[in-house]
């Protein structure tokens, strides 16, 4: 079962996760969300390195994404509200990354608890 990550524990995770993260790396925010999404709305890297990979191209780039970070290093989903990501962590899960949460309410949810700058759609 994939943890559940909700925004307003995402400071905590990210400070417990960057001390778990290999020494010079920072956690991964993985956006699942399609280009035109990206688009819409996006979020900055603050703490963490944002990585942006459609839902659909997860599967063919998995070996990429394990060559770039491991399999132990942490990484929390992101979508537009929480589902397509929950599918994507609970794969990465499966496929033996072991580190793997799920933003709670996606980039809908970050807008409204994180970053109000972040336009909602």
């Amino acid at each position: 079962m994939v943890p559940q990550l909700p925004l307003s524990r995402f400071a905590e995770w990210l400070g417990s996760a960057q001390t778990a993260a290999a020494p010079g790396t920072l956690p991964v925010v993985l956006d699942v969300r399609e280009p035109s999404e990206l688009q819409a709305a996006s979020i900055q890297e603050n703490g963490f390195t944002l990585l942006a990979i459609p839902m659909r191209q997860i599967p063919a780039r998995l070996a990429e994404l394990q060559a770039s970070h491991g399999l132990e290093h942490p990484i929390a989903c992101l979508c537009h509200h929480g589902m397509r990501s929950l599918q994507v962590a609970t794969y990465l899960t499966q496929s033996g990354f072991a580190d793997v949460v799920n933003l709670q309410g996606g980039i809908d949810a970050w807008s409204q608890q994180v970053d109000a700058s972040v336009p909602r759609y």
